[in-house]
């Protein structure tokens, strides 16, 4: 009805006195904001609610916590396994311990001195064999005693031996693959107790709350709805015959009741399926027409709240 002459609008004017023609590329819709919805990462029974609806907050801020008694558990039992598991290795690596190592020492003293003994006790009773004082069997028997301490200091010097060395590679090997599991069960207790806490991505207004203290929240249900600030989007539907008129990069003229003047949104996206007209935007002159559904970056937002009504006029866009 834009494009009838003006004679024609001025007879249906006078016949029907409330009927105005519709402007060309002027558009009906609404602002709609791009909200991030905050949620948590585990199911938990919500412990602290940190902000309230309407407040600003920071990027980073805290917006609400779960509970973190299981956490913090898993945390100190991972700290512990990872503790031992470094021990371990140490031990491995560096041999017995030092009082270990004393103890088999003092035996290996005591086994040399035994030794001694063993061997003056032979070398008198073979003096005494010389002389007819003795006999072969006593001579026998201190060799016996020889060879028996003899035998205990070989043996507790092989067990200073072991003890004075490393572990085998193979063994060290496993007990660094320990240390690193444990190490990396630290870290996911870690990651699992920062998760009870869940923080602004960035700046923006808390435009919702949908939890209160007490209540469980489950996994990846939003909590806290965030606002960023300039993230919204001017919706609006384009006639079929006007749709190839525009294209994504138009800058388009936003109006609304308390709006800045100066207000203008850059088109971002225009829908390949059309569809009838929203009932919110029903109009006597819309009423069953196909439209096509166009959002655009608001650019310089403010004033301007989401689901505000807006008229935009795209004339200058299109260069009409």
């Amino acid at each position: 009805m834009a494009d009838l002459p003006s004679w024609i609008v001025a007879v249906i004017t006078a016949i029907y006195p409330g009927f105005t023609p519709a402007p060309p590329y002027v558009y009906d819709g609404y602002i709609e904001g791009d909200y991030i919805y905050a949620a948590a990462a585990a199911s938990g029974r919500i412990d602290q609610i940190a902000v309230t609806e309407g407040q600003d907050v920071a990027a980073g801020a805290l917006l609400f916590a779960l509970e973190d008694d299981q956490a913090k558990a898993s945390l100190r039992s991972a700290e512990a396994q990872l503790a031992q598991a470094q021990a371990e290795l140490e031990n491995l690596s560096t041999g017995s311990r030092e009082a270990e190592t004393e103890v088999i020492r003092a035996s290996l003293r005591q086994a040399r001195v035994a030794y001694d003994i063993a061997q003056t006790r032979l070398d008198r009773a073979k003096a005494l064999l010389a002389k007819g004082a003795t006999t072969q069997a006593a001579v026998d028997d201190g060799q016996a005693a020889v060879d028996e301490a003899a035998a205990s200091v070989a043996n507790f010097e092989a067990q200073l031996k072991v003890a004075e060395l490393p572990a085998r590679a193979a063994q060290r090997v496993a007990a660094e693959a320990g240390v690193e599991a444990a190490r990396a069960q630290v870290d996911l207790a870690h990651s699992n107790l920062d998760d009870r806490q869940v923080r602004a991505p960035q700046a923006g207004r808390v435009d919702k709350v949908y939890f209160d203290a007490g209540e469980v929240a489950a996994t990846g249900v939003p909590v806290v709805a965030l606002l960023p600030p300039g993230d919204l989007t001017a919706l609006f539907f384009v006639p079929e015959s006007e749709r190839a008129d525009l294209q994504s990069g138009d800058v388009v003229q936003v109006s609304c009741d308390g709006c800045p003047i100066d207000l203008t949104a850059k088109i971002t996206r225009m829908a390949s399926d059309p569809q009838y007209t929203p009932p919110i935007l029903y109009t006597r002159e819309q009423r069953g027409r196909l439209v096509y559904r166009v959002e655009a970056d608001v650019i310089e937002p403010k004033g301007v709240l989401p689901g505000q009504p807006i008229t935009v006029d795209a004339a200058l866009a299109v260069g009409k």
